[in-house]
């Protein structure tokens, strides 16, 4: 395999991104590409003190910035380290891409350099969510690649979703629930209704409606909802875990007391603010589109690149995209005999 990793994109590019894949190649056997300045790229691979073999850079000589337009970059900027990748994603001389670039640019570029799988009208971000009844991860799809959808859009990210986790974190029957104001089939609007029914019929194991409150709680393994939706959910619980923290770390510092109590709490705590930092999960994978290509937080460090190198890997190697092409020409067939 080679894992292709966009070495200009997010704020920390490229020191964070080159060790990050130095420390990931220290544990993998799978060839490692990274694309953007050369010059710059072997002087942190020689920062970093990597003499192997198994990391490679292609130069580049564009960036794709935060700023920029989605399309009018990946229209314009063709020698763009994001640009190149997907396209060698696409021409087979790499298997697996990793950007922490752009959102908006890595979604437009992998529907127009990869393409949509057939049947999938609009790729989707799918997120890792942490449940905080068992600290097993769940899956939100869409995480912010469309902030509107259709009743299709969620049953095809429920379908997605469901592959994905089932093949990638080998998860047997995953249990699917679709977010709503109540948990009553006659909650919600006239989209998250007929999209209820299209997901109970659709021979996923469908839970049924899940209420924003039990989200956290682990009740489903694929959290179905459109882009708006998925996003503020995230933010949301970014927001709330930062601020429990500041408010934990500000009472064990009140007085003597309290501060020997956080010495016996240290440990514990470190665990559970492991267990919501998103690097822990690396990158969140683009669902729909004909490759596998992850995106990291903006601002990942080398814990996240590497997290999302090993995590990355079982995405291609478990042939997720074929598997959904598969499943979506399965549904295309079952209506034409319908008709």
């Amino acid at each position: 395999m080679r894992i292709l990793i966009d070495g200009m994109g997010g704020d920390n590019a490229p020191q964070e991104i080159v060790k990050g894949a130095v420390e990931a190649a220290a544990t993998i056997d799978e060839e490692i590409v990274i694309l953007g300045d050369e010059e710059a790229i072997r002087k942190e691979l020689k920062k970093n003190k990597y003499k192997g073999d198994r990391i490679t850079v292609v130069p580049t000589t564009e960036v794709i910035t935060m700023h920029d337009a989605p399309v009018k970059a990946i229209r314009q900027k063709k020698d763009s380290s994001m640009v190149r990748g997907l396209s060698m994603l696409k021409d087979g001389t790499g298997d697996l891409f990793i950007s922490a670039g752009n959102t908006g640019a890595l979604i437009v570029g992998a529907r127009l350099l990869l393409g949509r799988i057939r049947g999938i009208d609009r790729p989707a971000l799918a997120s890792v969510y942490p449940d905080m009844k068992t600290m097993n991860p769940c899956l939100l799809v869409d995480a912010g690649a469309s902030s509107e959808s259709k009743a299709q859009n969620l049953l095809e990210y429920g379908l997605m979703g469901s592959i994905y986790v089932e093949k990638v974190w080998d998860r047997e029957n995953p249990r699917v629930g679709l977010v709503n104001l109540g948990e009553e089939e006659s909650k919600g609007t006239s989209m998250t209704k007929d999209a209820y029914h299209r997901l109970k019929n659709s021979g996923l194991n469908f839970i049924g409606n899940v209420e924003g409150r039990d989200v956290p709680k682990g009740v489903c393994d694929v959290i179905v909802c459109d882009g708006f939706v998925g996003n503020v959910i995230l933010k949301l619980t970014e927001g709330v875990a930062m601020s429990i923290f500041k408010l934990v770390k500000a009472s064990i510092m009140e007085n003597f007391k309290t501060k020997i109590g956080g010495v016996f709490l240290k440990s514990q705590l470190t665990k559970m603010k492991s267990d919501f930092d998103y690097e822990e999960y690396g990158a969140a994978p683009v669902l729909g589109v004909n490759g596998p290509v992850m995106k990291m937080h903006g601002s990942s460090t080398a814990t996240a690149v590497k997290s999302a190198v090993i995590r990355g890997i079982p995405y291609a190697k478990e042939g997720v995209v074929d598997i959904i092409r598969q499943e979506m020409l399965n549904v295309e067939l079952e209506e034409e005999d319908y008709e």
